[in-house]
């Protein structure tokens, strides 16, 4: 049957199956119009158009990283191995570089296990304060913004670990080498008195276990432990508000610390075992800390002020700090204001703004306000004085 009748579409009724996939393709059509607020939890399917592109730039750094991981080094190296008597040409044994002839020591806390404790500790921690305050945007946000950190700065130090490197304190031992392997005069046994060499001349063969020890700079595990660290570092001040307008409980500094005392432990680690110098660890670390710093200020309103630091950042619209800025339910603490409600007796009684006399250049106290259930000051102070 023609479905045009006289110039005008007929509409056929559709089959069951036919008008399950028209709803199925209309309420996809209508995530367009269902609007992104913090104030709830979106569908999974607004929550993946606006979350598409973070997770397909996550799978293109992973594989870049992973891609460039399994790579030769692309720089020639060069090391030297024992001085040789200018007088009577015999090997005195003395080797120039020492701090790289230690003795090879499986790692006390190997790669996979570095990797795990920086992604389950935080995690862990997170469904601990989610318990109180069971926020999807707290949760998505941190989420989000912890791969951040940890990914960014993975593939960053990755790439320089790959262009620029370094020897491993244990090189000699894994290297083995014999400068009978030589085959290029030109690049084996050059500079002064001859004894610098390439990795021509390790009798380990060309691989994995060579190039790991050709590629100490920046340390890897420094990073990643690093990153995670302060990260969850960041995340527990504000949800605890340890550094705030008031006197906290020393429990929670002690808490606050745990993640960077982890850290430095599974940094100190690395010189005990060999596994790396200490610049090699200082840059690791640094390098952490940056993307740390970087990734939780992209998803939350604010690093150091305790009146919004705790905020997730919506991505659709600009943060505004107006009367409800504080957002109570989304802290881990109930001092000073941080309860959705709060008895008169908890109150707290702050000093009135101080003023000061145009005329006479004197300063004058008002009267003491309470604090009301917001965390600001009654009307004898503005909305700015906190």
């Amino acid at each position: 049957m023609d479905p045009y009748i006289g110039g005008g579409r007929v509409r056929r009724k559709p089959s069951n199956q036919n008008a399950t996939d028209v709803e199925r393709h209309q309420r996809w059509r209508s995530l367009q119009y269902e609007p992104y607020s913090m104030e709830r939890r979106p569908s999974f399917g607004l929550w993946l158009k606006v979350t598409w592109l973070d997770i397909l730039t996550m799978l293109i750094v992973g594989a870049i990283a992973l891609g460039v991981y399994s790579l030769p080094p692309p720089g020639m190296r060069w090391f030297p191995l024992t001085v040789i008597d200018a007088r009577t040409g015999t090997d005195t044994g003395e080797v120039v570089y020492p701090q790289f002839a230690y003795p090879y020591r499986p790692q006390i806390i190997s790669s996979w296990l570095d990797t795990v404790l920086a992604i389950l500790i935080p995690l862990f921690l997170l469904a601990i304060i989610q318990i109180r305050i069971r926020s999807f945007w707290d949760v998505n946000n941190f989420i989000i913004g912890f791969i951040y950190a940890l990914e960014t700065s993975s593939a960053f130090q990755v790439m320089i670990k790959w262009l620029i490197g370094g020897l491993r304190p244990s090189f000699y031992e894994i290297c083995q080498p014999d400068p009978s392997l030589a085959a290029n005069t030109s690049l084996n046994a050059v500079g002064y008195r001859h004894y610098m060499f390439t990795s021509q001349i390790c009798t380990v063969g060309q691989g994995r276990p060579l190039w790991n020890a050709m590629q100490s700079f920046p340390s890897g595990h420094s990073t990643t432990i690093c990153a995670a660290a302060v990260y969850i570092f960041l995340y527990l001040n504000a949800k605890l508000k340890v550094f705030a307008n008031y006197h906290s409980s020393m429990w929670k500094l002690v808490l606050l610390c745990c993640p960077i005392l982890g850290a430095a432990l599974v940094c100190g680690s690395l010189t005990l075992d060999a596994s790396h110098n200490w610049y090699d660890i200082l840059a690791g670390a640094i390098i952490g800390i940056v993307f740390a710093f970087s990734a939780y200020r992209m998803v939350y309103a604010s690093i150091w002020d305790w009146r919004v630091n705790h905020i997730p950042l919506n991505r659709s619209a600009a943060f505004v700090r107006n009367g409800d800025w504080e957002s109570p339910d989304l802290v881990f603490t109930n001092r000073v204001g941080w309860r959705a409600s709060r008895p008169e007796t908890e109150k707290q009684t702050l000093p009135g703004p101080v003023t000061r006399n145009e005329n006479t250049g004197s300063r004058s106290g008002g009267q003491p306000t309470e604090v009301n259930n917001g965390g600001t000051a009654g009307p004898s102070a503005g909305n700015d004085e906190r």
